[in-house]
């Protein structure tokens, strides 16, 4: 089972309009999205450039844009376009003055009640806040693969709960599967819908690989389409690999040739067993290790030129 280490956090953060020292951003016990769940978040990631003496944050336009959108859905007012998300964010990098790999939160969220609501649950009436933090964080799923284990718990549908928005609430049943998992030996779960089809993983969309082919559950289903799940076809159709989005169940894992998971925090992460089953030869296979190999250089800039919109160059003085 893999030991994950306890982060460090970085000396600043963006909370509530202003940089502020990590240790100074607090919020009153009263805070709505810590009642009752009502926040959203992503998760974005710099990495060190390639050629050295900067930052690169892929994708984040992306993950802003997925961000709003589930601000919207929350009624979460953050005063600020993906232009300024980015360029905040940018900054916040630049004042930490780090170079390390580095994963950063944006938070958005239900503050207070505003004079004349009444207690309860909602979302009208509520002040809205935004927070970004980050700490430096590398490869933290180890390269020769995972063991994971089918959930006891089912993925929610998203007529329960907005599947495809990242909101803070709906994260219980990850933490619960993940905890299952994680007691009884397994690094990650693999969740189910209530027709006993593949959705994701805890934190991770889903990958199945047979006879060259590369399959993953639509992004119509009950599970979170990711931004790296759309990198990683973007790369395999340049691989020339086939992929389709198609219904998997267990027994689809466990024929496999490979699985593996895909996630801003894990990049691509091979699956070496399900439930005790060997995936293929219970190692790493050729399609995993060629679309991770290519990933890794991507989100660096040393990968294809066709794909160097993905990222943003922070420089950092560490003078």
């Amino acid at each position: 089972m893999t030991t994950r280490a306890r982060p460090a956090i970085a000396a600043m953060a963006y909370h509530q309009g202003a940089f502020v020292p990590f240790a100074e951003a607090g919020l009153p016990l009263t805070t709505q999205a810590l009642q009752y769940g009502t926040g959203v978040f992503e998760g974005i990631r710099a990495h060190t450039c390639a050629d050295g003496g900067k930052l690169v944050l892929f994708r984040v336009r992306d993950h802003y844009e997925r961000f709003l959108r589930s601000c919207r859905l929350l009624r979460i007012e953050t005063g600020h376009t993906v232009d300024e998300l980015v360029e905040i964010t940018c900054e916040l990098l630049r004042r930490n003055g780090t170079t390390a790999d580095t994963y950063l939160r944006p938070l958005g969220y239900k503050l207070a009640l505003l004079p004349g609501t009444r207690p309860g649950v909602g979302l009208s009436g509520v002040s809205d806040a935004l927070s970004i933090t980050g700490f430096p964080m590398g490869a933290y799923t180890p390269p020769g693969g995972i063991r994971c284990t089918v959930s006891s718990w089912v993925r929610p549908r998203s007529a329960a709960i907005p599947i495809h928005a990242k909101v803070t609430g709906g994260y219980v049943n990850n933490a619960l599967a993940a905890d299952e998992a994680r007691a009884a030996g397994y690094d990650d779960a693999i969740l189910l819908d209530d027709r006993g089809r593949v959705c994701e993983a805890s934190t991770a969309n889903v990958f199945a690989a047979r006879s060259g082919r590369l399959l993953t559950p639509p992004a119509t289903a009950d599970l979170l389409p990711g931004i790296t799940r759309d990198t990683v076809l973007a790369l395999a159709a340049d691989l020339g690999i086939e992929t389709a989005e198609h219904e998997l169940d267990v027994s689809d894992l466990r024929c496999a040739d490979e699985v593996f998971l895909t996630g801003t925090g894990i990049g691509i992460t091979p699956v070496n067993e399900v439930s005790g089953h060997p995936i293929g030869a219970g190692e790493p296979g050729p399609i995993a290790r060629s679309l991770a190999h290519h990933y890794a250089r991507t989100i660096r800039g040393g990968g294809d030129v066709r794909h160097h919109h993905w990222l943003t160059s922070v420089r950092i003085d560490q003078g």
